[in-house]
Protein backbone atom coordinates (compact mmCIF):
# COMPACT_ATOMS: atom_id res chain seq x y z
CA UNK A 1 0.00 0.00 0.00
CA UNK A 2 1.80 3.17 -1.57
CA UNK A 3 -0.70 5.24 0.47
CA UNK A 4 -2.11 5.98 3.90
CA UNK A 5 -5.58 5.47 4.59
CA UNK A 6 -5.37 7.98 7.64
CA UNK A 7 -2.88 10.92 6.28
CA UNK A 8 -3.34 10.49 2.96
CA UNK A 9 0.20 10.27 2.00
CA UNK A 10 2.46 8.44 -0.19
CA UNK A 11 5.11 6.27 0.80
CA UNK A 12 4.79 6.89 4.36
CA UNK A 13 4.35 3.10 5.53
CA UNK A 14 7.17 1.61 6.86
CA UNK A 15 7.33 -2.52 7.22
CA UNK A 16 8.16 -3.08 11.08
CA UNK A 17 8.71 -6.01 13.00
CA UNK A 18 6.97 -6.21 16.42
CA UNK A 19 8.60 -8.15 18.98
CA UNK A 20 6.61 -10.72 20.80
CA UNK A 21 3.86 -9.58 23.19
CA UNK A 22 4.76 -9.80 26.74
CA UNK A 23 1.29 -11.27 28.92
CA UNK A 24 0.95 -11.40 32.30
CA UNK A 25 0.45 -15.11 33.29
CA UNK A 26 -2.95 -16.56 33.37
CA UNK A 27 -2.14 -19.09 36.11
CA UNK A 28 -0.50 -17.28 39.45
CA UNK A 29 1.45 -18.84 42.07
CA UNK A 30 -0.13 -19.32 45.71
CA UNK A 31 1.35 -16.19 46.99
CA UNK A 32 0.68 -14.03 44.29
CA UNK A 33 -3.46 -15.74 44.56
CA UNK A 34 -3.49 -13.96 47.93
CA UNK A 35 -1.61 -10.71 46.41
CA UNK A 36 -4.06 -10.39 43.22
CA UNK A 37 -6.00 -7.07 42.63
CA UNK A 38 -9.92 -7.68 42.38
CA UNK A 39 -11.55 -4.36 40.97
CA UNK A 40 -15.02 -5.60 41.78
CA UNK A 41 -14.17 -5.89 45.27
CA UNK A 42 -15.12 -2.94 47.55
CA UNK A 43 -12.66 -0.79 49.39
CA UNK A 44 -12.46 -2.53 52.86
CA UNK A 45 -10.87 -1.43 56.30
CA UNK A 46 -7.79 -2.26 56.80
CA UNK A 47 -8.73 -4.70 60.07
CA UNK A 48 -11.22 -6.65 57.82
CA UNK A 49 -8.12 -7.61 55.52
CA UNK A 50 -6.93 -11.08 55.56
CA UNK A 51 -3.98 -11.89 56.71
CA UNK A 52 -1.41 -13.60 54.25
CA UNK A 53 0.86 -16.17 55.17
CA UNK A 54 3.75 -16.21 53.11
CA UNK A 55 5.73 -19.64 52.56
CA UNK A 56 9.14 -20.01 52.77
CA UNK A 57 12.04 -22.15 51.64
CA UNK A 58 14.68 -21.95 54.56
CA UNK A 59 18.05 -22.65 52.53
CA UNK A 60 20.12 -23.84 55.62
CA UNK A 61 22.57 -21.11 55.25
CA UNK A 62 21.22 -19.66 58.40
CA UNK A 63 23.02 -16.11 57.58
CA UNK A 64 21.05 -15.69 53.95
CA UNK A 65 18.18 -16.64 55.32
CA UNK A 66 17.93 -14.09 58.25
CA UNK A 67 18.70 -11.55 55.30
CA UNK A 68 16.06 -12.62 53.24
CA UNK A 69 13.33 -12.88 55.93
CA UNK A 70 13.63 -16.53 56.79
CA UNK A 71 14.17 -18.40 53.65
CA UNK A 72 13.12 -17.92 49.80
CA UNK A 73 9.24 -16.96 49.23
CA UNK A 74 8.01 -19.52 46.14
CA UNK A 75 7.51 -17.66 43.37
CA UNK A 76 9.55 -13.97 44.83
CA UNK A 77 12.17 -12.52 42.34
CA UNK A 78 15.73 -12.00 43.99
CA UNK A 79 18.16 -9.59 42.42
CA UNK A 80 21.74 -10.36 43.86
CA UNK A 81 24.56 -7.74 42.88
CA UNK A 82 27.89 -7.53 43.96
CA UNK A 83 31.91 -6.62 42.30
CA UNK A 84 33.50 -9.01 40.00
CA UNK A 85 34.54 -12.17 42.02
CA UNK A 86 33.38 -11.35 45.19
CA UNK A 87 31.73 -14.85 45.45
CA UNK A 88 28.12 -14.38 44.06
CA UNK A 89 28.26 -17.78 42.01
CA UNK A 90 29.36 -19.20 45.16
CA UNK A 91 26.89 -18.08 47.56
CA UNK A 92 23.95 -19.45 45.33
CA UNK A 93 25.62 -22.51 43.96
CA UNK A 94 25.96 -22.96 47.96
CA UNK A 95 21.91 -21.88 48.56
CA UNK A 96 20.95 -24.16 45.47
CA UNK A 97 23.23 -27.19 47.41
CA UNK A 98 21.28 -26.74 50.63
CA UNK A 99 17.86 -26.89 48.77
CA UNK A 100 19.13 -29.63 46.47
CA UNK A 101 20.12 -31.84 49.81
CA UNK A 102 16.14 -31.01 50.92
CA UNK A 103 14.61 -32.77 48.05
CA UNK A 104 14.01 -29.78 45.89
CA UNK A 105 14.73 -29.20 42.86
CA UNK A 106 16.93 -26.39 42.22
CA UNK A 107 18.28 -25.42 38.52
CA UNK A 108 21.46 -23.37 38.08
CA UNK A 109 21.49 -21.41 34.64
CA UNK A 110 25.23 -20.04 33.89
CA UNK A 111 24.85 -17.83 30.78
CA UNK A 112 29.04 -16.62 31.76
CA UNK A 113 30.66 -20.31 32.04
CA UNK A 114 30.10 -23.76 30.66
CA UNK A 115 28.55 -26.17 32.34
CA UNK A 116 31.45 -28.02 32.62
CA UNK A 117 33.11 -24.67 34.50
CA UNK A 118 30.40 -24.81 36.66
CA UNK A 119 31.04 -28.61 37.53
CA UNK A 120 34.48 -27.79 38.76
CA UNK A 121 33.69 -25.36 41.30
CA UNK A 122 30.33 -27.72 42.31
CA UNK A 123 33.25 -30.05 43.04
CA UNK A 124 35.19 -27.38 44.80
CA UNK A 125 31.99 -26.98 46.78
CA UNK A 126 30.77 -30.13 47.29
CA UNK A 127 27.70 -29.72 45.93
CA UNK A 128 26.79 -33.23 43.96
CA UNK A 129 22.96 -33.39 45.09
CA UNK A 130 20.97 -34.94 42.25
CA UNK A 131 18.33 -32.50 42.53
CA UNK A 132 20.85 -29.45 41.73
CA UNK A 133 20.45 -29.17 37.85
CA UNK A 134 23.31 -27.21 35.48
CA UNK A 135 22.24 -25.83 32.58
CA UNK A 136 24.48 -23.40 30.00
CA UNK A 137 22.14 -21.17 28.23
CA UNK A 138 21.88 -17.81 27.19
CA UNK A 139 18.73 -17.59 25.75
CA UNK A 140 15.58 -15.97 27.99
CA UNK A 141 12.84 -18.54 25.96
CA UNK A 142 14.88 -21.31 26.12
CA UNK A 143 15.72 -20.76 29.52
CA UNK A 144 11.55 -20.55 30.65
CA UNK A 145 11.24 -23.68 28.50
CA UNK A 146 13.78 -25.35 30.82
CA UNK A 147 11.67 -24.11 33.99
CA UNK A 148 8.45 -25.07 32.52
CA UNK A 149 9.87 -28.63 32.18
CA UNK A 150 11.66 -29.39 35.23
CA UNK A 151 9.48 -27.30 37.17
CA UNK A 152 12.19 -26.55 39.63
CA UNK A 153 11.50 -24.70 43.70
CA UNK A 154 14.55 -22.13 43.03
CA UNK A 155 16.13 -20.96 39.64
CA UNK A 156 19.44 -19.20 39.81
CA UNK A 157 20.35 -16.95 36.93
CA UNK A 158 24.00 -16.48 36.59
CA UNK A 159 24.20 -13.53 35.21
CA UNK A 160 21.24 -11.38 34.02
CA UNK A 161 23.19 -9.31 31.73
CA UNK A 162 24.24 -11.72 29.43
CA UNK A 163 20.76 -13.28 28.80
CA UNK A 164 18.99 -12.02 25.73
CA UNK A 165 15.45 -12.94 24.28
CA UNK A 166 15.25 -13.75 20.05
CA UNK A 167 12.97 -10.89 19.25
CA UNK A 168 14.62 -8.09 20.51
CA UNK A 169 17.70 -7.78 18.22
CA UNK A 170 19.40 -5.25 21.12
CA UNK A 171 23.34 -6.71 22.15
CA UNK A 172 22.94 -8.87 25.39
CA UNK A 173 22.98 -6.29 28.50
CA UNK A 174 21.45 -3.70 26.87
CA UNK A 175 18.82 -1.85 28.90
CA UNK A 176 16.13 -3.45 26.50
CA UNK A 177 17.55 -6.66 27.07
CA UNK A 178 17.78 -6.49 30.31
CA UNK A 179 14.30 -5.02 31.26
CA UNK A 180 12.59 -7.26 28.74
CA UNK A 181 14.49 -10.46 29.83
CA UNK A 182 13.64 -9.86 33.35
CA UNK A 183 10.32 -9.04 33.27
CA UNK A 184 9.92 -12.00 31.16
CA UNK A 185 11.59 -14.52 34.13
CA UNK A 186 9.38 -12.06 36.88
CA UNK A 187 6.03 -13.00 35.18
CA UNK A 188 7.58 -16.74 34.91
CA UNK A 189 8.31 -17.25 38.31
CA UNK A 190 4.63 -15.22 39.03
CA UNK A 191 3.22 -17.65 36.95
CA UNK A 192 4.84 -21.31 37.98
CA UNK A 193 5.47 -20.51 41.71
CA UNK A 194 9.66 -21.45 40.84
CA UNK A 195 11.54 -18.48 43.05
CA UNK A 196 14.52 -16.88 40.51
CA UNK A 197 17.50 -15.36 41.88
CA UNK A 198 19.38 -12.66 39.25
CA UNK A 199 22.63 -12.31 39.72
CA UNK A 200 23.39 -8.39 38.62
CA UNK A 201 26.25 -6.54 37.79
CA UNK A 202 27.63 -3.68 39.46
CA UNK A 203 28.96 -0.19 38.00
CA UNK A 204 31.90 1.70 38.89
CA UNK A 205 29.94 3.50 41.58
CA UNK A 206 28.99 0.17 43.41
CA UNK A 207 24.83 0.43 41.70
CA UNK A 208 23.27 -2.20 39.83
CA UNK A 209 24.01 -2.06 36.59
CA UNK A 210 20.78 -1.20 34.15
CA UNK A 211 18.07 0.37 34.56
CA UNK A 212 16.43 1.21 37.81
CA UNK A 213 13.31 -0.92 36.17
CA UNK A 214 15.04 -4.07 37.38
CA UNK A 215 15.41 -3.66 40.70
CA UNK A 216 11.17 -1.96 41.12
CA UNK A 217 9.89 -5.30 39.06
CA UNK A 218 11.90 -7.85 41.52
CA UNK A 219 10.98 -8.61 45.25
CA UNK A 220 14.18 -8.69 46.91
CA UNK A 221 17.31 -7.10 46.10
CA UNK A 222 20.75 -7.90 48.30
CA UNK A 223 23.88 -6.36 47.95
CA UNK A 224 27.21 -8.99 48.35
CA UNK A 225 29.87 -6.90 49.93
CA UNK A 226 33.48 -7.50 50.74
CA UNK A 227 37.41 -6.90 49.12
CA UNK A 228 39.93 -9.24 47.91
CA UNK A 229 42.19 -8.35 50.83
CA UNK A 230 39.66 -9.57 53.57
CA UNK A 231 38.17 -13.07 54.28
CA UNK A 232 35.03 -11.90 55.79
CA UNK A 233 32.01 -10.95 52.83
CA UNK A 234 28.80 -8.98 53.91
CA UNK A 235 24.91 -9.57 52.60
CA UNK A 236 22.96 -6.68 52.87
CA UNK A 237 18.90 -6.06 51.50
CA UNK A 238 18.59 -2.99 50.40
CA UNK A 239 15.01 -4.16 49.62
CA UNK A 240 12.43 -7.08 50.69
CA UNK A 241 8.50 -7.16 49.77
CA UNK A 242 8.59 -10.44 52.30
CA UNK A 243 10.46 -8.94 55.12
CA UNK A 244 12.83 -6.90 56.98
CA UNK A 245 15.83 -4.64 54.57
CA UNK A 246 17.63 -3.56 57.93
CA UNK A 247 19.84 -7.33 58.06
CA UNK A 248 23.03 -8.07 57.08
CA UNK A 249 24.39 -11.30 56.61
CA UNK A 250 28.19 -12.12 57.61
CA UNK A 251 30.00 -14.52 55.75
CA UNK A 252 33.99 -16.24 55.81
CA UNK A 253 35.47 -16.97 52.32
CA UNK A 254 37.63 -20.52 52.33
CA UNK A 255 39.21 -22.23 50.21
CA UNK A 256 35.50 -24.70 50.12
CA UNK A 257 33.06 -21.80 50.09
CA UNK A 258 31.50 -19.57 52.04
CA UNK A 259 31.11 -20.05 55.86
CA UNK A 260 28.59 -18.65 57.73
CA UNK A 261 29.63 -16.48 60.74
CA UNK A 262 27.68 -16.82 64.23
CA UNK A 263 30.02 -15.00 66.03
CA UNK A 264 30.64 -11.34 64.77
CA UNK A 265 33.41 -10.31 67.03
CA UNK A 266 35.41 -13.30 66.31
CA UNK A 267 35.75 -12.09 63.12
CA UNK A 268 35.87 -7.88 63.48
CA UNK A 269 37.98 -8.02 67.15
CA UNK A 270 41.61 -8.79 66.83
CA UNK A 271 41.58 -11.23 69.83
CA UNK A 272 44.05 -9.57 72.92
CA UNK A 273 43.71 -5.95 71.44
CA UNK A 274 43.84 -3.03 74.13
CA UNK A 275 42.60 0.26 74.06
CA UNK A 276 45.64 2.22 72.64
CA UNK A 277 45.51 5.91 71.67
CA UNK A 278 43.52 6.65 68.95
CA UNK A 279 41.84 2.74 69.10
CA UNK A 280 37.90 2.79 70.06
CA UNK A 281 35.63 -0.40 70.42
CA UNK A 282 31.81 0.64 69.53
CA UNK A 283 28.79 -1.21 69.40
CA UNK A 284 27.21 -0.87 65.68
CA UNK A 285 24.04 -1.66 65.51
CA UNK A 286 22.69 -3.50 61.87
CA UNK A 287 19.68 -4.79 60.95
CA UNK A 288 19.11 -6.70 64.49
CA UNK A 289 22.43 -7.44 65.40
CA UNK A 290 24.62 -5.50 67.46
CA UNK A 291 28.12 -6.05 65.73
CA UNK A 292 31.82 -4.60 67.55
CA UNK A 293 33.82 -2.56 65.82
CA UNK A 294 37.06 -0.74 66.10
CA UNK A 295 37.48 2.50 64.94
CA UNK A 296 41.11 3.89 64.74
CA UNK A 297 41.90 7.36 63.72
CA UNK A 298 45.51 9.49 63.59
CA UNK A 299 45.91 12.47 63.47
CA UNK A 300 49.16 13.85 61.97
CA UNK A 301 50.68 16.86 61.02
CA UNK A 302 49.91 18.34 57.79
CA UNK A 303 52.63 19.23 55.48
CA UNK A 304 50.34 20.33 52.35
CA UNK A 305 48.36 23.79 52.48
CA UNK A 306 45.25 21.81 53.37
CA UNK A 307 44.89 19.46 55.82
CA UNK A 308 43.33 16.32 54.61
CA UNK A 309 40.39 14.40 56.07
CA UNK A 310 40.10 10.52 55.00
CA UNK A 311 37.74 8.46 56.17
CA UNK A 312 37.23 4.65 55.27
CA UNK A 313 34.42 2.70 56.44
CA UNK A 314 33.06 5.70 57.88
CA UNK A 315 31.19 8.34 56.60
CA UNK A 316 33.21 10.94 55.33
CA UNK A 317 30.45 14.27 56.50
CA UNK A 318 30.22 12.68 59.55
CA UNK A 319 33.90 12.85 60.32
CA UNK A 320 33.57 16.08 59.72
CA UNK A 321 31.25 17.29 61.95
CA UNK A 322 33.24 15.41 64.58
CA UNK A 323 36.37 17.64 63.35
CA UNK A 324 33.95 20.82 63.91
CA UNK A 325 32.86 19.50 67.47
CA UNK A 326 35.90 19.12 68.91
CA UNK A 327 37.42 22.42 67.54
CA UNK A 328 34.25 24.62 68.87
CA UNK A 329 33.39 22.59 72.24
CA UNK A 330 36.60 21.34 73.05
CA UNK A 331 39.31 23.54 71.72
CA UNK A 332 40.75 21.19 69.89
CA UNK A 333 42.94 22.39 67.04
CA UNK A 334 43.02 20.28 64.09
CA UNK A 335 43.06 22.84 61.39
CA UNK A 336 46.56 21.99 60.02
CA UNK A 337 46.35 18.55 61.47
CA UNK A 338 45.70 15.25 58.71
CA UNK A 339 43.13 13.05 60.19
CA UNK A 340 42.45 9.85 59.13
CA UNK A 341 39.58 7.72 60.54
CA UNK A 342 38.80 3.83 59.83
CA UNK A 343 36.75 0.95 60.52
CA UNK A 344 39.06 -1.48 60.76
CA UNK A 345 38.59 -4.94 58.92
CA UNK A 346 36.81 -3.45 55.93
CA UNK A 347 33.52 -2.58 57.40
CA UNK A 348 31.49 0.09 56.49
CA UNK A 349 29.76 1.76 59.32
CA UNK A 350 26.52 3.74 59.10
CA UNK A 351 25.49 3.59 62.23
CA UNK A 352 24.82 7.76 63.94
CA UNK A 353 25.64 5.98 67.36
CA UNK A 354 29.50 5.81 66.22
CA UNK A 355 29.92 9.39 66.38
CA UNK A 356 31.40 9.19 69.65
CA UNK A 357 34.06 6.48 69.26
CA UNK A 358 35.02 8.68 66.05
CA UNK A 359 35.37 11.66 68.37
CA UNK A 360 37.13 9.86 70.86
CA UNK A 361 39.20 8.22 68.49
CA UNK A 362 40.83 11.19 67.15
CA UNK A 363 41.26 13.15 70.12
CA UNK A 364 42.78 10.23 71.54
CA UNK A 365 45.43 10.24 68.52
CA UNK A 366 45.78 13.76 69.08
CA UNK A 367 46.41 14.18 73.12
CA UNK A 368 47.97 10.44 72.73
CA UNK A 369 45.86 9.18 75.36
CA UNK A 370 43.60 5.94 75.56
CA UNK A 371 40.35 4.88 77.04
CA UNK A 372 40.89 1.71 79.73
CA UNK A 373 40.99 -1.94 78.71
CA UNK A 374 37.61 -3.27 78.14
CA UNK A 375 35.53 0.08 77.33
CA UNK A 376 33.35 0.07 74.36
CA UNK A 377 31.69 3.78 73.18
CA UNK A 378 28.30 4.40 71.62
CA UNK A 379 26.46 7.18 71.11
CA UNK A 380 25.25 10.46 68.95
CA UNK A 381 26.34 13.49 69.34
CA UNK A 382 24.70 16.99 68.22
CA UNK A 383 26.72 19.69 66.84
CA UNK A 384 26.40 21.53 70.04
CA UNK A 385 28.43 18.65 71.24
CA UNK A 386 25.71 17.29 73.25
CA UNK A 387 25.31 13.10 73.29
CA UNK A 388 22.04 12.24 72.42
CA UNK A 389 20.39 8.23 72.73
CA UNK A 390 20.83 5.96 70.54
CA UNK A 391 18.37 3.57 69.46
CA UNK A 392 18.36 -0.32 71.11
CA UNK A 393 20.49 0.40 73.83
CA UNK A 394 19.52 -2.10 75.99
CA UNK A 395 20.29 -4.59 73.02
CA UNK A 396 23.76 -3.07 72.78
CA UNK A 397 24.25 -3.58 76.36
CA UNK A 398 23.73 -6.89 76.83
CA UNK A 399 26.00 -7.31 73.59
CA UNK A 400 28.49 -5.93 75.12
CA UNK A 401 28.48 -7.53 78.84
CA UNK A 402 28.20 -10.44 76.50
CA UNK A 403 30.91 -10.47 74.74
CA UNK A 404 33.03 -9.34 78.32
CA UNK A 405 33.75 -6.20 78.56
CA UNK A 406 33.55 -4.41 81.35
CA UNK A 407 32.96 -0.65 80.52
CA UNK A 408 30.13 1.39 78.01
CA UNK A 409 30.08 4.92 77.71
CA UNK A 410 27.24 6.17 76.12
CA UNK A 411 24.82 8.67 75.97
CA UNK A 412 21.61 9.92 78.32
CA UNK A 413 18.93 6.55 78.72
CA UNK A 414 15.26 7.56 77.82
CA UNK A 415 12.81 4.73 77.52
CA UNK A 416 12.13 1.60 80.84
CA UNK A 417 14.01 -0.82 78.97
CA UNK A 418 16.70 0.65 78.31
CA UNK A 419 16.78 1.63 82.57
CA UNK A 420 16.57 -1.57 82.85
CA UNK A 421 19.02 -3.09 80.90
CA UNK A 422 21.77 -0.59 82.71
CA UNK A 423 20.12 -2.39 86.08
CA UNK A 424 20.50 -5.25 85.12
CA UNK A 425 24.06 -5.48 84.42
CA UNK A 426 25.44 -3.84 87.20
CA UNK A 427 28.02 -5.88 89.40
CA UNK A 428 29.24 -6.99 85.30
CA UNK A 429 29.51 -4.16 82.76
CA UNK A 430 29.72 -0.47 84.54
CA UNK A 431 27.71 2.01 82.34
CA UNK A 432 28.81 5.66 82.24
CA UNK A 433 26.50 8.36 81.00
CA UNK A 434 27.72 11.18 79.52
CA UNK A 435 25.89 14.87 79.30
CA UNK A 436 28.41 16.08 76.21
CA UNK A 437 32.20 15.35 74.73
CA UNK A 438 33.48 17.04 77.97
CA UNK A 439 32.11 14.53 79.79
CA UNK A 440 33.43 12.07 77.25
CA UNK A 441 37.11 13.53 76.87
CA UNK A 442 37.32 13.19 80.83
CA UNK A 443 37.33 9.13 80.08
CA UNK A 444 40.77 9.84 77.91
CA UNK A 445 43.64 8.54 80.05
Amino acid sequence: MGKCPECDAWDSLEETFAANDIHRPKVLSAVDQAQAVDVDLPALPVSQIPDMQVPRMATGLAEFDRVIGGGVVPGAAVLLGGDPGIGKSTLLLQVGQKLAERDMKVLYVSSEESASQTRLRADRLGASSGQLYIYAQTNVDKIGQQIQKLRPSLCIVDSVQLIYQDANSSAPGSVSQLKDCCTNLVYLAKASGTAVCLVGHVTKRGMLAGPKLIEHIVDTVLYFEGDSYHDHRIVRCIKNRFGSTLEVGLFRMTATGLEVVDDAASLLIQAGAGSPPGSVLTACLQGSRVLPVEIQALTADSALGAARRKAAGCDANRLAMMIAVLEKHADFRLLDKDVFVNAVGGMKVTDPAVDAAMALAIAGSHMRRGLAAGTVVTGEIGLLGEFRPVASLAQRIHEVCRLGYTRLITGPVHSAADRQAVESVKGRLAVRICKNIDSALAELT
